[in-house]
């Protein structure tokens, strides 16, 4: 199957539903022809074959957003130099791979491969991304899935589940997903408040 000048992708999705295609049999060429600038807002990876179009609900980018809100709250209480990477396409020609996560970080330095990923999961993707990003050498990728967040970390190769980040010293799974799951319903800037106070204890 060959990319066509259009997609067809509908745009009348619903606020909690991300809508995501996936066309198989493509090649790396057809993966560095896709025009994202005509479907600006939408998110493409590639991996097997495979590219994956997604486009994020209105929940997925509140989601998104805060837990970005948590990461620079955190690394502005450890004085930690954080560099945001948004959504870059990262893409490895050899591997075969490239994905544009949600939300991206690289500590200390600028580097060509993030050292945090995060996802945000809804109705696509899930932690099978998590090979695309062990083709990419990514060390750390968070995974907001039915309610709670997920750290994986990669050691020798391989993605380990962990209950503290990697990156950001002593920030627990569970401390990030009782302040992400309030960010729906909740007020962005009393949260960010609520989670600097308590790391602070």
């Amino acid at each position: 199957m060959l990319i066509n000048d259009r997609l067809p992708i509908d745009t009348n999705h619903l606020l909690k539903q991300d809508r995501t295609l996936s066309f198989s049999g493509m090649t790396w060429t057809d993966y560095e022809k896709f025009n994202s600038e005509e479907y600006s807002g939408y998110r493409t990876s590639f991996l097997d074959g495979v590219i994956t179009v997604m486009s994020p609900s209105q929940n997925h980018e509140i989601i998104k957003d805060f837990i970005f809100l948590l990461v620079i709250t955190y690394c502005d209480f450890l004085d930690l130099d954080y560099y945001p990477t948004g959504s870059t396409t990262f893409k490895d020609q050899n591997q075969q791979v490239g994905k544009e996560p949600d939300a991206s970080f690289c500590f200390n330095s600028l580097k060509k491969v993030p050292d945090l990923a995060i996802e945000v999961i809804f109705s696509s993707g899930g932690t099978n991304d998590l090979r695309k990003y062990q083709k990419l050498a990514v060390k750390e990728v968070w995974f907001w899935i039915e309610n709670e967040l997920e750290i994986y970390v990669l050691v020798d190769g391989i993605y380990q589940k962990r209950s503290y980040s990697f990156n950001l010293a002593k920030l627990e799974d569970k401390l990030l997903t009782k302040y992400i799951s309030q960010a729906l319903n909740g007020n962005p800037r009393r949260l960010k408040k609520s989670f600097l106070d308590e790391v602070n204890q």
